[in-house]
Formats: structure tokens, C-alpha cells, sequence
């Protein structure tokens, strides 16, 4: 987990954090966009021993992962304030938002709420952006919406895919909705949508990706969404025949017929637990048990904001890739640089 605080955002942090199965509440929306392909990432400082296996490779898989049956609120907070590595500018249910005013008094902000202004899917990895200045969350959130709108990037994710994509970068556009099936909230593609389907709630949506390594019939890729859509990585990546590592949503919708995949239709494909090939399940050293536990690889990994003046250039934020996504990387022999 890795917390920083951009030079001059006034009691603004973002929080790099392992969120698989957490739940962030009502009012948090999702990350809306994707930093340029063309700036080349840098790498940041791994956390002091992160680099070395505390046992053998297939005893802990899914190690730095945070659940929310293994850790307690008081955890929770002390992880967060923990994670806090730069700070500048003035001081029921377990969920990110549920925690925030103890993470508040434990920050010695006092009185002061902090706030999420942008965090990724509740399986998602990486950045979460917390502000504890109104004027400074409302200053980020038009940045966003002005980067959308001019479709201008902001995040890119890292994720490792079930397959490798036809070709090695382009964009993805798809027109989804939300349907409720069997008590579930799932996204379906719509084509040729019309003005009425527009009407009533279906998105145009898009993304960017690029493949980045490949090998072992998986691929580590670059992706960058340019609208905001509930799962719309995951559904989109899907539409490409190369399901998300650990997507145990849409992962179903792509099956497989004498080596050749296919989508099946999306309204009639149920959720269930990512099944992987033999061959793949020995590469990453797991059983099928683990295999079903397997945690989604997206990890929000930069993050560009406003720079402190108008003509300043974007400030860019990196969260490290969890223990678990550097195992799986290291298992396929996939090099992220």
C-alpha cells in the first residue's frame, strides 16, 4: 500500500491499496480516465523486503492481498494511516468510506472530513484518492471532468489478461448497460444502440489499451478508460476475447471450442468462478481451489493530476504493483519496465 500527497493539493492524499473484496458504500464513483501511453512510467521504490518471498511460491499466491474476513477496523486504519508516506498543506458494514472518520482523527485532521475523490472498482487494486478540502476535491473532480469530456487520459491501469488481444494496441468501443439478472447488477453490451436505448441509461463507452508482454498464452497490458462505466475494463476486455485474470464476473461470457474462442451471448451467461487451462494453473503454481480464489489483476497504477498553477504540467502518481500481481508476472515471465 502506498499513500502520497501531491505538492500544493492542500490535505489531498491518494491511498495505493490492495482492495480486493472491499466494499467503498453509496456516493463513490469509479475512476473516470487514463494517463498517456506516451509518458514513460517510472518506477517507484519498492516497500522495504517486498522483493523477497517470505515463503515458497505457491505457499502464500495471493499474499498482500486484504480481505475483509482477515482484518479488523482497527487494522483497517492503522494500514491507512501507515501508508501515508508524504503530507504537506494543513493538517456495521467494513467498507473504505465506513473507516474514513476514524482514518481522519488518526491523521490529526480533527474536525475535518476526509473525503474520496477517486477510487477504482471495488476488486480493483492501486490509487484511491481521498481529499480532506472541499475546495481541493471540487478543484480535482473538474479536472477529471474536463479531461474526460476533452478526452484527455488521467489513469492507467495494469492488468493481466487470459489471452492475448488480436493486435498490440488500439481502443475499444462498446455501448453497455446495467441490467438486473438473477439479483445481480451486470454490465451487457447493446449494439447499435438507438436514441431511446441512449435515453434510458446505455453508455457509449471506450478504451484505450496496449499490450505491454506476452507470454505463456497471457499478456500484461496497458488500459485507459475514457468514459466511465461500472466494470467497463472488465467488460471490454471480455469483448476481446481476453478476460481479466481473476474475473469472476465476465470471464463466463468467453468460451472455447477446439482452441478457437467466442463470445456467448451476455444476457443468457451466468456469473461464475474463472475457469483456466491446466497448463496455466501449473505456470501460476496453483491448485483449482486457489484458482477459484484468484484476486481480479487490475491495479490502478498512474494517476495524473493538476499541477499547481494552470501551466504547470500534470503531477504523476504511481502505486507498485501488489506482492500478488508481481508473483503472477514472475510465474508467466512477463516483464513490466
Amino acid at each position: 500500500m502506498r499513500t502520497v500527497l501531491a505538492p500544493e493539493m492542500g490535505g489531498c492524499r491518494v491511498l495505493g491499496q490492495v482492495w480486493g473484496g472491499w466494499r467503498r458504500g453509496p456516493g463513490v464513483r469509479a475512476a473516470r480516465t487514463a494517463s498517456s501511453f506516451g509518458t514513460e512510467a517510472r518506477h517507484q521504490q519498492q516497500r522495504r523486503g517486498s522483493s523477497k518471498r517470505s515463503g515458497p511460491l505457491d505457499d502464500q499466491p495471493f499474499s498482500g492481498l486484504l480481505r475483509p474476513e482477515n482484518v479488523s477496523r482497527e487494522e483497517l486504519v492503522d494500514v491507512l494511516r501507515a501508508a501515508v508516506v508524504d503530507q504537506k498543506g494543513k493538517p456495521g458494514e467494513l467498507t473504505l468510506l465506513s473507516v474514513l472518520p476514524e482514518l481522519s482523527q488518526s491523521l490529526g485532521l480533527g474536525e475535518r472530513e476526509l473525503q474520496v475523490v477517486r477510487a477504482s472498482g471495488k476488486e480493483t487494486s492501486g490509487l484511491v484518492l481521498l481529499s480532506s478540502c472541499p475546495q481541493t476535491a471540487s478543484r480535482l473532480q473538474k479536472f477529471f471532468t474536463h479531461s474526460q469530456r476533452a478526452r484527455r487520459p488521467t489513469v492507467t491501469y495494469c492488468a493481466v489478461t487470459d489471452g492475448i488481444p488480436a493486435t498490440s494496441e488500439g481502443k475499444i468501443q462498446a455501448a453497455l448497460k446495467l441490467e438486473h439478472i438473477d439479483g445481480v447488477n451486470l454490465v451487457v453490451p447493446v449494439k447499435s444502440p438507438s436514441r431511446k436505448d441512449i435515453l434510458e441509461g446505455v453508455k457509449r463507452t471506450l478504451s484505450y489499451f496496449r499490450v505491454v508482454a506476452m507470454g505463456s498464452g497471457c499478456a500484461l497490458v496497458q488500459l485507459q478508460p475514457l468514459t466511465a462505466f461500472p466494470s467497463q475494463l472488465q467488460a471490454h476486455m471480455a469483448l476481446q476475447l481476453c478476460p481479466l485474470l481473476g474475473d469472476h464476473m465476465y470471464s463466463a461470457r468467453v468460451a472455447t471450442v477446439l482452441g478457437q474462442r467466442f463470445l456467448l451471448p451476455a444476457e443468457s451467461t451466468r456469473p461464475q468462478r474463472q475457469v483456466l487451462d491446466e497448463a496455466l494453473l501449473r505456470r501460476l503454481h496453483l491448485t483449482p481451489s486457489q484458482a477459484a480464489q484468484l484476486p481480479l489483476h487490475l491495479h490502478l497504477h498512474c494517476l495524473y493530476l493538476p499541477g499547481a498553477r494552470p501551466r504547470d504540467p500534470p503531477i504523476k502518481l504511481l502505486a507498485p504493483l501488489p506482492s500478488y500481481f508481481s508473483r503472477t508476472l514472475h510465474c508467466l515471465g512477463l516483464h513490466y519496465q
